[in-house]
Order: C-alpha cells, then sequence, then structure tokens
C-alpha cells in the first residue's frame, strides 16, 4: 500500500469539500480509472447503511482537481 498517495488522495478530496465521504479498497489513486472506482456516500437506507456509488455526486470533485491538489502537497 502506497500511504504517502492514499494520504494525499483523501487530503486533496477534503480540501475541495471537507464532507466528502467516501471508501475505497485499492492500493494507491494514480490514475482517472481508480479515481473511478472510488465509492462515495450518496445516502443512507432505512436501516442506516450507507447507500454508495461509483459516480462522485459532488460537482466539484472531479479526478483533474484532485490531481492539482495532491501535486500541491
Amino acid at each position: 500500500m502506497n500511504k504517502e498517495n492514499i494520504s494525499k488522495v483523501c487530503k486533496a478530496i477534503w480540501v475541495l469539500k471537507s464532507d466528502a465521504e467516501f471508501s475505497f479498497a485499492l492500493d494507491e489513486i494514480t490514475t482517472e480509472e481508480h479515481f473511478n472506482q472510488i465509492k462515495w456516500k450518496t445516502g443512507e437506507d432505512s436501516n442506516g447503511m450507507s447507500i454508495d456509488s461509483t459516480t462522485c455526486p459532488h460537482s466539484e470533485i472531479t479526478w483533474t482537481k484532485v490531481k492539482e491538489e495532491m501535486d500541491k502537497l
């Protein structure tokens, strides 16, 4: 696992939207293909379980913008 990369990805996303909720099971995110595998929380079901989508619901978060923020870190 590339901890530095994972840390930068998370920080970059939170810079763009501080309350974004997401998860992923990748060892690193270095491409748009990887970025498109992130699971974004879009809501909760009646049992309080997370409803996730690989389509980011936040227009301010794109691979291009995340990569720009990562490059600043």
